[in-house]
């Protein structure tokens, strides 16, 4: 999704898989690993991810973050200033999108973009559990949630609205 926002919006982009592996390749001390939970390691990139996008608005600079690692509770560490001038987008598949696709569209494409193994052997089951803990956590944080349940293709055209209507929302008057 990342390669298509740059690709439409001409804004570069961070993965934060980069950022992951860097920190941890360049700093044996880094106090995670690649492998560890999603919220250990999103702990720790935090304060870094929140600090450079608190210095893109701070400089009127666009940029979009990609990855795993923002949790839907640090949404709440902005103040309006600059809340306000985020766009999140919080993405899922319901358990039925990933029980039909979980070989022929999830798997297959995992390395669209960055050549990766994937983490360890889950299944979809795995897969979808953590799907639905994660919705969980975006709806207790009241940050907006999408769920993809049958054409990702059709139903990402719903994030593409949004975030055009955020755009026009923030754009001077």
């Amino acid at each position: 999704m990342a390669q298509k926002l740059l690709e439409k919006y001409h804004i570069s982009y961070l993965s934060i898989d980069h950022l992951k592996m860097g920190l941890y390749r360049g700093d044996k001390h880094c106090k995670f690993t690649p492998l560890d939970d999603t919220e250990v390691i999103g702990d720790h990139l935090w304060p870094i991810l929140k600090g450079i996008i608190m210095t893109n608005i701070e400089n009127e600079q666009h940029i979009i973050i990609e990855g795993c690692y923002i949790l839907p509770r640090y949404m709440k560490d902005f103040d309006i200033n600059y809340s306000e001038k985020i766009i999140p987008v919080f993405l899922g598949f319901s358990p039925n999108y990933i029980q039909e696709n979980f070989e022929t569209n999830i798997v297959k494409h995992r390395n669209v973009i960055e050549v990766r193994d994937w983490p360890e052997e889950i299944t979809s089951n795995e897969l979808i559990k953590e799907h639905k803990l994660f919705k969980s956590k975006c709806l207790q944080a009241g940050v907006r949630y999408f769920e993809i349940e049958n054409n990702y293709d059709k139903e990402i055209l719903n994030v593409y609205d949004f975030i055009e209507a955020e755009k026009r929302r923030m754009a001077p008057s």
